[in-house]
């Protein structure tokens, strides 16, 4: 099979890999599409995750697929071919790999998922994640589920409630997401900041009671005016490790400063002299697979009644074969939405 590799100096190529292999747990998965993540991919290829040096390239990229089940394991309950499910892995494997790491290996022409049921104890916590789709979803369209029961499950590890004030920076895809959940769910109220004119009509139309260019406005000024006391909730959307001292001034007493975004860099000097006496910093960067699973039914509700449109937040499809294109256009910042890289069906 054909995958996505970063190399160690960070260029990206096709590599010729065998199909990884299943346990008696596991299910093999034919991949169907696969989501271009502005954020963890990005960083990947840049050599700026946490948790990765460049001792640990070349890896295998991708975490944002779905796929087939073509084959199960004797112990595989839960899954049967023919079934669409969501976040098939490659992992590393030296026998059949050698030195080839795994970015979580999604943009493969095949991949793994795991059953549950079949597990004693010792469960793979992506397993909880691994869900198979209902016939109404387009499964092309579905890579995108994986953003979105992230952003919803974030929502609720941050404790953001009904009627709180929240202000969204980044109106970028993941920050529109944001916006629309936040906005169903009955937040309010919600002011959203972006420093691209464009954006700002997009989250209005997607749930934000206030838009600004926080590049045009005073941003202290523009909160205080519609919340004298400060916001409850700060949510950082794009990764801007800036915003965390300026968000000090921004939020009422007891407020909290929700980091979702992966900055650049993880070091700051923190100066909470404009703080109230009592607030809050939590980073949520890594969504827990369990939460993410939890969050499914959620998200497939709101689909089903049409309250969602996946095709809301996708702007791009790739073939393939055009996926080093893909990644071009990524970098340049030519993908407004979300991308999609479609794989050839059998």
């Amino acid at each position: 099979m054909k995958t996505l590799v970063v190399e160690k100096d960070g260029s990206l190529s096709l590599h010729e890999v065998p199909i990884p292999k299943y346990s008696s747990k596991q299910a093999l998965v034919r991949t169907i599409s696969c989501g271009i993540c502005n954020g963890t991919d990005a960083k990947l290829i840049h050599h700026t995750f946490k948790g990765y040096t460049k001792k640990d390239y070349p890896i295998m990229l991708g975490h944002e697929a779905v796929g087939e089940v073509v084959e199960v394991g004797s112990e595989v309950t839960s899954f049967r071919p023919g079934d669409k499910v969501l976040l098939p892995f490659v992992d590393p494997n030296p026998e059949l790999y050698g030195n080839l790491g795994s970015g979580w290996g999604a943009f493969s022409e095949y991949g793994i998922v795991n059953d549950p049921a079949a597990y004693g104890s010792g469960v793979p916590e992506c397993a909880f994640a691994q869900t198979i789709l209902p016939d109404f979803v387009d499964p092309v369209d579905a890579a995108m589920i994986v953003t979105l029961r992230e952003v919803l499950s974030s929502i609720k590890r941050f404790g953001i409630r009904e009627n709180q004030s929240v202000a969204v920076f980044g109106c970028g895809p993941v920050g529109q997401t944001f916006i629309r959940f936040l906005s169903l769910l009955g937040v309010h109220p919600i002011i959203a900041f972006d420093i691209v004119d464009g954006k700002l009509d997009d989250a209005l139309a997607k749930g934000a009671d206030y838009a600004f260019n926080s590049a045009k406005v005073d941003v202290k000024e523009t909160i205080r005016g519609i919340c004298p006391d400060g916001v409850q909730y700060v949510l950082d959307a794009v990764g801007m490790l800036s915003l965390i001292n300026q968000a000090m001034e921004y939020i009422t007493d007891a407020g909290k400063i929700c980091c979702y975004g992966i900055a650049p860099t993880c070091e700051l000097n923190l100066d909470w002299s404009k703080a109230p006496y009592n607030w809050q910093l939590q980073f949520q960067q890594f969504p827990s697979k369990a939460e993410e699973g939890e969050a499914t039914n959620q998200i497939l509700s709101w689909l089903k009644t049409g309250v969602i449109d996946l095709k809301d937040y996708i702007s791009d499809y790739f073939e393939f074969d055009h996926i080093l294109d893909a990644f071009k256009q990524l970098e340049e910042r030519k993908i407004a939405k979300k991308g999609i890289v479609v794989y050839p069906r059998p």
